[in-house]
C-alpha cells in the first residue's frame, strides 16, 4: 500500500515539473519572440526613415542643364565689364527669335523665358568674356543649369495638373521647356555643384560643401580640445586620485554634465565665448569649443569604462617589475583601453557632429555662401544647412534638404562604422 502510494506521489511531482518546464519554455519563447517583435518594428521605423529621405532626396543628385547658342552681341556687352551685362536676358530674346515669338514693349515675354534659366549662366558667359575678348561678335554655346522651377518641372515634380496657385511655371513655360528638350538642349548630369558650391539662395546653385567644410573645421577644433582634456580627465580620475568626498562630487557632476540638454550648452557658449571672450560669431572656432564642453563628459566617462576593462593584474606585474605607476599607466594599462578610448572618442565626435540646437545660439543659421578658409571666418555646419533649407520657402529646397541630410548620415555611419572596427581590431578579451 504504501509503494503504491509512493509512486502516485512521484507520477505527480513528474507531472509537476513537467508543467513547470513546458510553462517556463512557453515564456522563454515568449520572450524571444516579443525580442524580434521589437527588433523588426525598430528596423521597420529605420527603413522607412530612410526610404523616405531617400525618396525626397535622390533627386537631387542629379541635375538639368541647358546648352544654347550665344551671340556675344558688341552692342550690349561692355568689355572692360562683362559681369555688368544681362546676359540672362540676352539670351531670353534671342531664344525667343529662334522660335518666331516676338517680345512686347515690356519685354515681358523675355522676362518670362528669362526665368527658365539659372543665373549661372551669365556668370559664366561673362567669365568668357573676361578669358577671351574676342569673343565678342561670335557665337558661342553656353552650358548652364536650368533654373529650381525649371529643373523640377523635368523631375516631375511639377506637371500642368499642378494647382497655379502651386507653381511658378505657366503653361506658356512649360511649352518652351518641351520645345527645349525636343531640341536636344537640355541634359541631365550628376550634380556636381551640390558638393562643388557653397549656400546659395537659388536652389539650383545652393551646395554642401562650405557646410562640410565649416563641420570639418568644427570637428578638428572640438577633437584637439575635448580628447586631450577628457584623457587625461578620466586617466586622473581612474588610475592617480585618492578616492574621497570631492572625486565622488566630481563623478556625479560628470554623469550630470553627460545628461544636459545640449541647448544648455549653446546658451552657454554664447555666454562665454562670445559676449564675454569676444570670439568671432558663427565661427568653427565658438562652435569646436561648444562641442567640445559637449563631448568631455562622454569621453571621460567611456575611457574611465575602459580603463577599468584592464585587469588588476597588468598594474601589479609591472609595479612588481620596478616600473613607477606614471610608466605603468601610460606603457601598459592606457594601451590596452586604447580600443575603448578610440571608440567613446569617435562616437561622441559623430553624436557633436548631428548636433544642431548649440549651433543655433551661436549663430551658425547665418547664410554663408563662400567655403571657409580659417576657422575664424564665419562658416555654416551640415545641421544647420539642413535647418535653413528645410525653411526656406522654395520647393527646390526640400529635396536638397533630404540631399544633405544623406551627406550628414552618411559622414555619421563613417565614423561609428570606423568606431566599431578599431574596437573588433585592437579589442582584447580577458
Amino acid at each position: 500500500m504504501t509503494d503504491a502510494t509512493d509512486a502516485i506521489a512521484d507520477d505527480r511531482r513528474d507531472t509537476g515539473v513537467r508543467r513547470g518546464l513546458k510553462a517556463r519554455y512557453a515564456r522563454e519563447a515568449r520572450f524571444k519572440m516579443y525580442g524580434m517583435l521589437a527588433i523588426a518594428v525598430a528596423v521597420g521605423f529605420l527603413l522607412l526613415l530612410l526610404g523616405r529621405i531617400i525618396e525626397q532626396g535622390h533627386t537631387a543628385f542629379w541635375a538639368n542643364q541647358i546648352t544654347v547658342p550665344v551671340y556675344m552681341d558688341p552692342a550690349r556687352i561692355d568689355r572692360d565689364y562683362p559681369q555688368g551685362t544681362n546676359f540672362q536676358q540676352m539670351v531670353a530674346r534671342q531664344q525667343l527669335t529662334r522660335l518666331g515669338i516676338a517680345d512686347d514693349e515690356q519685354g515681358t515675354t523675355a522676362t518670362a523665358y528669362r526665368q527658365l534659366l539659372s543665373s549661372e549662366l551669365k556668370f559664366r558667359a561673362a567669365d568668357m568674356i573676361r578669358k577671351d575678348p574676342s569673343l565678342i561678335g561670335q557665337t558661342v554655346e553656353i552650358t548652364a543649369p536650368v533654373s529650381d522651377e525649371a529643373d523640377l518641372y523635368y523631375k516631375g515634380e511639377i506637371t500642368r495638373e499642378t494647382q497655379a496657385d502651386l507653381r511658378r511655371v505657366s503653361d506658356r513655360q512649360m511649352a518652351w521647356l518641351d520645345q527645349l528638350k525636343a531640341d536636344g538642349a537640355v541634359s541631365t548630369t550628376f550634380n556636381t555643384l551640390l558638393f562643388t558650391n557653397g549656400d546659395s539662395t537659388e536652389p539650383e546653385l545652393a551646395g554642401v560643401l562650405g557646410a562640410v567644410v565649416g563641420s570639418a573645421l568644427m570637428l578638428l577644433v572640438t577633437a584637439l580640445i575635448a580628447i586631450p582634456l577628457g584623457v587625461g580627465a578620466a586617466v586622473y580620475l581612474e588610475e592617480f586620485s585618492r578616492k574621497g568626498r570631492i572625486t565622488d562630487l566630481i563623478e556625479v557632476n560628470i554623469n550630470n554634465l553627460a545628461a544636459v540638454p545640449s541647448i544648455v550648452y549653446g546658451l552657454l557658449g554664447l555666454a562665454l565665448f562670445i559676449n564675454w571672450m569676444h570670439l568671432p560669431r558663427s565661427s568653427p572656432l565658438v562652435g569646436g569649443l561648444v562641442l567640445a564642453l559637449m563631448a568631455l563628459p562622454t569621453i571621460i566617462i567611456a575611457t574611465r569604462s575602459s580603463l577599468k576593462a584592464v585587469p588588476p593584474s597588468i598594474r601589479e606585474a609591472a609595479l612588481a617589475m620596478g616600473a613607477s605607476r606614471t610608466q605603468t599607466v601610460v606603457h601598459h594599462v592606457l594601451p590596452l583601453a586604447m580600443p575603448g578610448v578610440m571608440t567613446g572618442t569617435i562616437i561622441s565626435m559623430a553624436h557633436a557632429l548631428g548636433e544642431t540646437a548649440p549651433l543655433l545660439l551661436i549663430g551658425m543659421i547665418s547664410f554663408v555662401p563662400g567655403i571657409p578658409g580659417a576657422i575664424t571666418e564665419p562658416a555654416g555646419a551640415l545641421p544647420s544647412l539642413v535647418y535653413i533649407w528645410e525653411n526656406a520657402s522654395e520647393r527646390a529646397f526640400h529635396e536638397r534638404t533630404a540631399a544633405a541630410i544623406l551627406v550628414l548620415l552618411t559622414f555619421m555611419v563613417v565614423m561609428n562604422a570606423a568606431a566599431i572596427l578599431l574596437r573588433r581590431r585592437f579589442e582584447r578579451r580577458w
